[in-house]
């Protein structure tokens, strides 16, 4: 059964920073997109960052992390990472992971690329 399983999330301050997980299990295929998106109290979930699952891995972000956030993945440990430095508190808001099994060689941020989802980790930027 595939599934997907975030963690990391937290309580952090202004400018700190946090390395959220996402592992992936279940899959047949080594080729997968993975996504992350977030969703802030109140409003609509938005596309943050992606990587795609051939050609090196390449990778997406959205404009208001691009510069803070970082997506990498370690296929030996069907882990995606992202790594979230200098945030904000509008950065708040549950993480959720995606995957697109699909072996394409670019990633976006459209939710309706993708056919799994986690179940979300809440981070929380205050001070």
């Amino acid at each position: 059964q595939l599934q997907l399983v975030e963690s990391g999330g937290g309580l952090v301050q202004p400018g700190g920073s946090l390395r959220l997980s996402c592992a992936a299990s279940g899959f047949t295929t080594p080729y997968y997109v993975i996504a992350w998106f977030r969703q802030a109290p109140g409003k609509e979930r938005e596309g943050v960052s992606c990587i795609s699952s051939i050609g090196g891995s390449s990778t997406n972000y959205a404009d208001s992390v691009k510069g803070r956030f970082t997506v990498s993945r370690d296929n030996a440990k069907k882990t995606i990472y992202l790594q979230m430095n200098s945030l904000k508190p509008e950065d708040t808001g549950v993480y959720y992971c995606a995957a697109r099994p699909r072996p394409v060689l670019g990633c976006n941020l459209g939710e309706s690329q993708y056919d799994y989802w986690g179940q979300g980790t809440q981070v929380t930027v205050s001070s």
